[in-house]
């Protein structure tokens, strides 16, 4: 459990004791109050901003009200001291005991410490990658797959029903570009082109073996013919090709969908003008022009009637056009009928996570998303800023389009998957992130995967040295020995540390933001490699002491509810914790 859940258990019942002692009147709202860490460790355990919430309802004034709460408080059994901080904060110093017992909590639950049902089994879509099929992942994409990843795998651990989806982008003209690329090569295995693409065209060198596999398959078959004869073939034989190729850039990095949605199936089926007659329906749709472009006036615009979405009804900025002036469907309209697909499918939340280019989109499809479903699903965009691939500093220029380009799979080759899924929740998803192949190689505390891998590596070692002397290493035999030895400052707030997890978990679930999860890690491995160095400058902090076997086997379970949490946080990311390192 979350222990701060646990103190805000503690206020809430000193609230209403609060109430039946007619200090406080009865029928108070306390959503509000919270039992948070103070910013500054100084300040204690724990505060809680229950007097402030409640002063105005209350009618009381908020230090008088910290008062009472504080008198209560300070007879529970975890409370060591309770001090009021003007304008009415009641701060906590919780025992040392209280702190040792969450060792034996994260012993207990192993790799389920800190998961919680906080989304009750609610099914939520989480859609990432969804790269064009038209060539190999590259480096950027690898970014928004990393976030989504680790983000379908923090929210399946804290009680959420998981679909991970990967939207397959077929319906569009980029499809008919590079089918049109793959005939260029097709020719050129035939003998009867020249080498270099036109300009426009897809020129890297992936398309090759398609190509030569449709002139192996077919021979001259499409040389001549028209290309709405060929277009069609080369356009299926690309996509799968394409999507198989993307599959395998996904498997190296460990990624696994659940469900691959076509767009070109959903066209072709209809669902857009299914759920076009849906806002029909709801008299969201009409005939009329948008206003001019925003800026300076163009002489070349005119007011074009269009058919619209009333996406302001929504609080998007504009209504949005579904069918552009030659009356075909804009892409709008293709992604509300995916967005409708995936709430049929019994999604009650959906999260898409975006690239960079498509921030000025996410208005229009949150309107879209609430039309559809009657304001009962909310969608959440994550947009991934672009990843700035460097080699010693110097950046890598890449250009799918050019041909140059540095591929998601050239890059987990060069410095593992697990760097690579670590390094790109370093930042924080809206902030562009460096990546520098030089730097995540390296074996030092400026290489945050390496310092926390390096972390569990250590407590493996310990326990290697441990078991060889004969003492106990595992959970089940740690889980309920004494933790009384444990008395150190530095011990201690290791242990404070530790059971922060339970709260960066939720937390993290809540905002849809699993690089809490590096951050929290890499801020744990610090306050364990600081111990383990302590232990070099002062032997009586170290973590075997063979003279002291009551005091080795409490430092044995500190660390094993370490590792515990260590391996958790690593496999939330998609990180294979390391027993050793090389």
């Amino acid at each position: 459990m979350n222990p701060f859940q646990e103190l805000q258990g503690d206020v809430l019942a000193a609230i209403a004791a609060c109430q039946a002692a007619g200090e406080l009147p009865a029928g108070l709202a306390t959503d509000k109050v919270t039992v948070e860490p103070p910013r500054d460790p100084g300040h204690g355990d724990a505060a809680t901003n229950a007097a402030l919430v409640l002063a105005k309802p209350a009618g009381r004034a908020p230090l008088a009200i910290a008062e009472a709460l504080a008198a209560r408080l300070l007879e529970l059994p975890r409370v060591e001291t309770v001090e009021i901080a003007k304008p009415g904060f009641v701060n906590l110093r919780l025992t040392d005991d209280f702190w040792r017992a969450q060792v034996q909590i994260a012993l207990h639950a192993g790799s389920d410490y800190g998961a919680a049902d906080l989304g009750q089994g609610r099914v939520v879509n989480v859609e990432y990658c969804s790269a064009n099929p038209t060539g190999p992942l590259h480096v950027g994409h690898g970014r928004g797959t990393a976030f989504g990843d680790a983000l379908a795998n923090l929210l399946a651990k804290m009680g959420w029903q998981v679909v991970r989806e990967f939207y397959v982008n077929d319906g569009g003209a980029q499809v008919d570009v590079v089918a049109r690329s793959v005939h260029h090569r097709y020719l050129g295995a035939l003998g009867v082109a020249p080498a270099e693409p036109p300009p426009g065209f897809y020129p890297g060198d992936y398309l090759v073996p398609l190509a030569r596999q449709i002139a192996e398959q077919d021979g001259a078959r499409w040389a001549d013919a028209p290309e709405s004869a060929w277009l069609p073939v080369f356009r299926e034989h690309a996509v799968a090709a394409m999507l198989a190729l993307i599959k395998g850039d996904l498997a190296a990095l460990g990624v696994e969908h659940d469900v691959f949605t076509s767009e070109a199936a959903l066209i072709a089926g209809g669902r857009i003008e299914q759920a076009l007659e849906r806002l029909a329906e709801a008299d969201l749709l009409y005939t009329g022009t948008l206003p001019p472009p925003k800026g300076k006036p163009s002489e070349d615009w005119e007011p074009v009637p269009l058919l619209l979405f009333r996406s302001t009804a929504f609080g998007d900025d504009v209504d949005r056009p579904v069918k552009s002036s030659r009356g075909q469907w804009t892409y709008f309209a293709a992604d509300l009928a995916y967005h409708l697909d995936k709430i049929r499918r019994g999604a009650a939340e959906l999260i898409d996570v975006w690239g960079a280019d498509h921030g000025g989109y996410i208005k229009r499809m949150q309107s879209g998303v609430r039309a559809l479903s009657g304001d009962r699903v909310a969608l959440d965009v994550k947009v991934c800023q672009l990843v700035n691939l460097l080699d010693g500093g110097q950046p890598i220029r890449m250009s799918k389009r050019a041909g140059r380009i540095v591929t998601l799979r050239d890059v987990v080759e060069e410095v593992g998957r697990d760097v690579v899924r670590f390094i790109m929740l370093t930042r924080k998803n809206d902030a562009p992130l460096d990546f520098d192949l030089a730097k995540v190689t390296e074996q030092s505390r400026d290489n945050p995967v390496w310092y926390v891998q390096y972390a569990h590596a250590r407590i493996c070692s310990v326990q290697r040295h441990a078991r060889e002397a004969g003492l106990p290493v595992t959970r089940a035999e740690l889980a309920d020995g004494d933790l009384a030895p444990l008395s150190d400052p530095a011990e201690l707030g290791l242990i404070r540390q530790t059971a922060a997890w339970p709260r960066v978990l939720e937390a993290a679930a809540s905002h849809h933001e699993p690089h809490r999860i590096a951050f929290y890690l890499g801020d744990l491995a610090a306050t364990f490699h600081a111990l383990w160095n302590q232990g070099n400058e002062r032997p009586e902090l170290r973590f075997l002491r063979p003279e002291a076997p009551a005091l080795t086997r409490a430092r044995l379970a500190m660390i094993a509810a370490v590792q515990v949490v260590l391996a958790s946080g690593l496999e939330v990311i998609g990180v294979r914790p390391m027993e050793e390192l090389i």
